[in-house]
Parts: C-alpha cells; structure tokens; sequence
C-alpha cells in the first residue's frame, strides 16, 4: 500500500509515516525494504539536521512501541550516532530524549540511566521528562531500590516529586501487589501537600483485590465508607483512610450551586467511581443535615456512556453506579435526555439520605 502511495503524483516524503512502517517490516522480517525506507528519507534530510533528528526520535520510539528489536537496535545507532557528531543543542536534547524513553519502553532503564549520565558528562542537563522515565522504568521491572534511588536523585537535580511522579510509584507498588509500599508514600505525599488526583485514585485502587472483586461482582457491595473499611483486610483498609481523608478529588469532580449538584466520573476506572460515590454520599448527608444548606434543584451523576471503554458502548462505571442505586433503593435515575446520567430532584436526595441512610 505505501509503495503505491508513493507512486502517486502527489505524494511528498512523510517521514512520521516511515518511521511508523519500518518496525511493521522489521516484524515481518523485510528488513532490506525497511533499510531501503529509511535510505530515502536520510538521503532527502542530510542536510536538514533538526528534521534528520525528528526522523531518527520517531523511528526509535515507534520500533520501541512495537517492540522491534533488530529496528529498535538500527534506530538507536543511528540517532546516537547523530547526538555524538552534533553540536547543536536542539539535536542533542531530542536525541537523548527519545533514548532514555525508547530504552525504558525495551524494559532497559539502567540503559536509560546510562544515557542520562552521558547527558550530563556531554552538558546537557537532564529534564524532569527523562528522570520520570528512567524512574518509572525501573518501577514496571519491579526494581523498587533503584526507582526509590531514582527519586533521591530527581531530588539531588532540584526536581521534586510531583503527582505524576508519585502515580507512576503508585502503580509500580501496585502492578507487583506490594500494598504495604503504597501506604507510607500516600502519607509522604501528604506531607509534601503534593495533591492526589484521579489517577492516583485509579492506581491505589485497581491494586486492591478486595475492593475490585466488589466493584466487579454481581452481589452486594458496602454502601458507606466506614462499612467498607470494617470489610477490608488491613493493608486496602489503611489505603482507603489514606485517600479518603483528602477531599481534593472529590472536590474536583463535584460542582455544587442552587441550580445543580453535580458529580462527574469521567477519568475514574470502577474502584475509584466506587469509593468517590461513597465520599460524595457522605458529604451530601453532612451538608444536608445544616438547616442553612440550600438544597440544589437537581442532582446530577455523570458516568458517561462508554464511548472510551474496552467495549464501546458498555461503560463499567455506569453498571456499577446502577448496582449502588438499586442496592441502597436511590431515587437516582438515568436521564432520558442523556443516558449518561443518573438524575433526581435535589429535595427528593436529601429526603432519601437523611431517612433511609442513618
């Protein structure tokens, strides 16, 4: 199909689209046309470097991608190749970049490691981009001394952990099920008033079997938090207090005036929709039991309709929000208007909860 297209009298050379073909070649084993490819583009940018740069970035990170060995082994020589003979800082900047991610993506982070330490030996200091990944990569590999060594050394070159930095510790602890890890780093982020966000909810939260075994099941499940905590083992129980005894989360997803209450799910996989759902009970009850509070005239849970899920069109968040309301007899109903919503008149809520839920 590309030999055709580049027949075409108005075809110029793409070589983003090159550097997406060369690895489905190298896979398939045609290595002369994947060579003869990256020929043609060399040939038209030689004298372009900061184009020639580009090209080499894009054709290392796509062999990474799919895991071309022989292409990603090409594509390394070649941009490295480019970043040593280079003076231009530009070049030697996206080189590097695009070595330490692509090697981190091989399941190589000492590599990548490497290839920082060159940075700083050439002159070229390292950006907080590079040292996430190198930081990360030894996280996936269940390297936990070298990536807990790899945050001291963020902090060494005046890069502090941030949220994007913890959530990748997060969910490194969690894919190798050490949940004891998690606890201590959640209370560090505290005392570093380094905000949680969802994502730091999603990666504590698919990490615990017991909480997704109830978000995935087709029984009963615990409809209040302090519930939950009481059913859970010691090492989710204590995740839990943790999450929950920050409200920046569910103040972020919540919009609260006279006209609406709204609380938007979108970004949070079951567990964290599950346990947001339960803070968010929890804090209408506390709101709505002072005389002063202004009931909004309608409520509003926006769980979308699975446009981005595994399967399009079946949204696991909206099945599990519908098992809440059955079990816990809510007024909520889904919004003819926007199947996407569960919906209710706000006195109509605050009747349901200071009645049936004390």
């Amino acid at each position: 199909m590309y030999t055709k297209i580049s027949e075409a009298s108005w075809y110029n050379c793409n070589p983003k689209l090159v550097a997406d073909l060369v690895p489905l070649l190298d896979i398939q084993g045609k290595h002369d046309e994947s060579q003869a490819l990256i020929s043609q583009v060399v040939s038209k940018l030689k004298f372009k470097e900061r184009d020639l740069v580009q090209f080499y970035c894009n054709l290392i990170e796509s062999c990474s991608k799919h895991e071309s060995k022989q292409g990603f082994n090409d594509a390394y020589g070649y941009l490295s190749e480019l970043v040593n003979n280079s003076s231009s800082m530009y070049v030697k900047k996206q080189g590097y970049k695009s070595m330490v991610s692509s090697l981190c993506e091989m399941g190589q982070p000492n590599e990548a490691e490497n290839v920082v330490e060159d940075m700083i030996k050439n002159g070229v200091k390292p950006s907080l981009f590079e040292l996430r990944f190198v930081l990360y990569g030894y996280g996936k590999m269940g390297f936990f001394e070298d990536m807990e060594r790899m945050v001291k050394k963020m902090e060494i070159e005046g890069f502090g952990v941030d949220t994007i930095s913890s959530n990748m510790i997060l969910s490194s602890y969690g894919a190798y099920n050490a949940l004891p890890k998690m606890v201590p780093w959640l209370q560090k982020m505290k005392a570093l008033e380094i905000p949680f966000s969802i994502r730091t909810y999603n990666c504590v939260l698919n990490s615990c079997p017991m909480i997704m075994s109830f978000v995935r099941g087709s029984g009963g499940f615990p409809v209040s938090v302090s519930e939950l905590v009481n059913v859970l083992d010691e090492d989710e129980a204590l995740l839990v207090k943790e999450l929950v005894e920050s409200s920046s989360v569910l103040d972020e997803a919540m919009e609260w005036d006279d006209l609406e209450l709204k609380l938007d799910l979108h970004g949070m996989h079951s567990g964290s929709a599950y346990l947001i759902m339960l803070q968010w009970i929890k804090e209408m009850k506390s709101r709505f039991r002072v005389e002063e509070c202004v009931v909004p005239a309608q409520i509003t849970v926006v769980c979308g309709t699975g446009k981005h899920s595994s399967v399009r069109g079946e949204s696991p968040v909206k099945t599990l929000i519908k098992a809440m309301m059955v079990q816990m007899k809510s007024p909520m109903r889904i919004d003819r208007k926007n199947i996407g919503c569960f919906i209710a008149k706000g006195q109509v809520v605050r009747n349901w909860l200071i009645q049936s839920l004390d």
